[in-house]
């Protein structure tokens, strides 16, 4: 990884490319990825139609995450009270994989037990 690569790619790859989440076959290792599968969602706007969920959500995300944009945007075009963003203080995208200190487990439990019953 270059030094000069942006600091997710570094979380990326230290998640991605050693022990820690490599499987020849995964997405993520470039040995298993298939070009052409994800070619059908070229024409999906990403959560497009967010705004019309009924159900309960939680989304958790890393506070520090690339990625946490994401979250923040389509969460803000959910409806209704049953729908939270938790983001988790410090924490990177690949955080919430495997890093048992961090992964909000009893929160999960809390808001599954409350709407999905």
């Amino acid at each position: 990884m270059p030094t000069e690569a942006p600091w997710y790619f570094h979380d990326y790859h230290d998640y991605y490319k050693t022990e820690r989440g490599y499987h020849p076959r995964s997405a993520n290792s470039n040995k298993g990825r298939v070009d052409t599968a994800k070619l059908g969602f070229i024409n999906m706007p990403t959560a497009s139609r967010s705004g019309e969920i009924r159900s309960a959500v939680l989304m958790i995300h890393g506070e520090k995450a690339h990625s946490c944009y994401f979250s923040k945007d389509e969460f803000k075009k959910l409806k209704g009270d049953n729908k939270e963003l938790m983001l988790i203080p410090g924490a990177v995208h690949t955080d919430l994989y495997d890093n048992l200190d961090v992964i909000p487990f009893e929160k999960m439990k809390q808001f599954f037990l409350t709407y999905l019953k």
